[in-house]
């Protein structure tokens, strides 16, 4: 087992309604701020909302809303310019993983005085970041707690993982409520992403006590919001089961590590803009049913928990009850089975392993893969 640290940062504050009192939770970090916001939230008719608890609090801020290339280095590179221009005392990031991501970076990178590529390249920032606050607006927040962000390189359309400081994030701020415009069909695609970055965490080499147990607790969270609950003393709505469930498997992530589908999810998106979580709920099936041969005992666990089938299944019956309890829910909503149903070639999806395999992420999965052996799996999802 690897060594395991823990380090209570950054605060975490979930509740309904939480958003209103965000002028209230920034000005201890300053009274002037960068909003880096996904744009549709303006389409949702919720960025009024949260500006107006900035205003509020005579917090002055200025959006920045640029993600249609989202975490491209040109679009880090535009937001970092206008946060310098702006003389901003933090960012606040609002939306999902893109301004998430994009956020983290132009406050790791604020007070740098280096050309910007010089990180994207792989140095590592040594002044004092801003501060950041993180709002995610997604039912998860991958890689948020830990000191890496995946970008993709405008050059030549290639993942890389940029390393920060470890103090950039000083809060993430999880309001329920900002998630309930998600779609049915979104809402299916995010669960099915948590529960495969929990099975990820659960068994990748990084794996710890810590982790185990935020994965265990999120999926038996997540299987109340989305099979109901056993009894009925919970009666918590099913966004807030989500949100709870999703930032349970985020740190959990986060102490343990990301997996060959989240990965390549990663990759295709950065190469091929296809949604992450959907291609990430396209492999997980397929994933699953390798982990099988090799990691049985810590699938049925899972299997169990997340109330794929009952106690007394056991085994292999276990691992295929938890394969098909997946497929279940991807048929029930109508998404895609197939990477080729995405409109992607197999040529393309050569390009997205050969970036997986020089990512040092690759080294924390189960097993010991090459790229011959990913390209192997991504033929087999194909």
């Amino acid at each position: 087992m690897s060594d395991f640290i823990f380090r209570i940062n950054p605060n975490i504050v979930l509740g309904p309604y939480t958003i209103s009192r965000l002028g209230q939770q920034v000005k201890e970090w300053g009274t002037r701020f960068m909003v880096i916001m996904d744009p549709f939230l303006n389409e949702a008719k919720l960025s009024e909302k949260i500006m107006q608890s900035l205003i509020d609090r005579k917090v002055e801020s200025f959006v920045f809303a640029e993600l249609t290339e989202g975490t491209s280095t040109k679009t880090i590179e535009r937001a970092l310019a206008l946060a310098k221009e702006g003389h901003v005392h933090g960012i606040i990031a609002i939306g999902g993983a893109k301004a998430l991501h994009v956020g983290r970076i132009v406050a790791a990178l604020y007070n740098e005085v280096h050309d910007f590529y010089v990180f994207a390249d792989g140095a590592i920032p040594s002044t004092n970041p801003l501060p950041c606050i993180c709002i995610p607006t997604t039912f998860r927040a991958p890689l948020t707690f830990t000191p890496f962000v995946p970008v993709t390189d405008a050059r030549n359309h290639q993942l890389k993982f940029m390393k920060i400081q470890n103090s950039v994030t000083k809060l993430v701020l999880i309001d329920p409520n900002l998630m309930l415009t998600l779609t049915e069909n979104q809402k299916a695609t995010l669960s099915i992403e948590i529960i495969g970055m929990a099975i990820e965490a659960y068994l990748s080499q990084k794996a710890n006590f810590f982790s185990d147990m935020f994965v265990e607790k999120g999926l038996e969270i997540m299987s109340y919001a989305l099979d109901g609950s056993p009894s009925l003393e919970i009666t918590t709505p099913e966004e807030v089961l989500m949100a709870q469930a999703g930032i349970m498997i985020s740190m959990a992530s986060s102490s343990s590590s990301l997996g060959m589908g989240s990965l390549l999810a990663l990759s295709i998106y950065s190469r091929y803009h296809k949604s992450k979580s959907l291609v990430a709920s396209v492999l997980l099936p397929y994933a699953l049913e390798d982990t099988c041969k090799y990691k049985i005992a810590r699938i049925e666990k899972l299997a169990h928990i997340i109330r794929a089938c009952p106690e007394d299944v056991t085994g292999e019956d276990a691992g295929k009850a938890f394969v098909e309890y997946i497929r279940q829910k991807i048929a029930m909503a109508n998404l895609p089975t197939r990477l080729k149903d995405l409109n992607l070639t197999i040529e393309q999806l050569s390009l997205s392993v050969e970036d997986v395999g020089q990512i040092d992420l690759i080294n924390n999965l189960p097993k010991s893969m090459t790229t011959d052996d990913l390209f192997d799996f991504v033929k087999l999802a194909y």
